[in-house]
């Protein structure tokens, strides 16, 4: 069986897992990005390289296709993020070149969206608050779409939610558990083109879109329990 090892993070990681769509051969993922969150879904949170790799030889490992969050605009294997608190992104972008004078700006700007930015909403099933949220994640696994709506309402809530997007540990923030759906559609509350991020990468889709569930579309090497 022909294989690839991949060692990056979890947006390059996408591109290739596009590239390679419809492939017979299979993917090895080692965890070499910032936070690699995909790496952990099939290994394990934080396991080494090393251990990977001393799975794979040993035959302790089978292909899977886990679910993906899909869209228009992409699919994600790791999360996708919509709404105006995307703008976090930037941020932390700013914060792994070292941009001093970027991360302060961006930062600002980031909370002026958090705050003022046109909200999302469910409308396919109609959930949550109606008046919508800054930021809705939609988590993909074997269960379906795992939705979660992030309202944070005061200062300090605004800050810790973006600390949290800025580490891509968004769950530390605080949120609400709005469902596990198969498929889910929303809207910009105020009509705007719906700012997305997928596996950290942001786009852009119109102001109403559908999001599902797809398989991955090539086999991924597992090694944790999980699978």
């Amino acid at each position: 069986m022909t294989r690839l090892v991949v060692f990056t993070g979890d947006g390059s990681l996408n591109a290739v897992i596009e590239a390679m769509s419809g492939w017979d051969g299979e993917i090895l993922v080692l965890p070499g990005g910032t936070m690699n969150l995909m790496s952990a879904r099939l290994h394990g949170q934080d396991v080494a390289c090393e251990e990977i790799l001393d799975c794979v030889s040993r035959g302790a490992y089978r292909p899977v296709r886990p679910m993906m969050a899909r869209c228009d605009a992409g699919s994600a294997l790791a999360g996708l993020l919509v709404g105006p608190g995307t703008a976090w992104a930037e941020v932390r972008e700013a914060m792994r070149d070292f941009d001093v004078a970027g991360l302060a700006q961006g930062a600002g700007e980031a909370i002026a969206e958090t705050t003022g930015g046109s909200r999302v909403r469910l409308i396919e099933p109609v959930i949550g608050h109606k008046d919508g949220y800054p930021l809705i994640e939609l988590t993909p696994s074997h269960r379906g779409l795992q939705v979660d709506g992030y309202r944070p309402e005061s200062a300090s809530d605004i800050l810790q939610q973006g600390w949290a997007v800025l580490r891509r540990r968004f769950r530390e923030g605080p949120h609400e558990r709005l469902g596990l759906l198969d498929r889910v559609r929303m809207e910009n509350c105020a009509g705007e083109p719906l700012q997305v991020l997928i596996d950290g990468e942001p786009a852009t889709l119109p102001s109403r879109a559908e999001f599902t569930v797809a398989d991955c579309p090539v086999d991924l090497l597992a090694t944790s329990h999980g699978f």
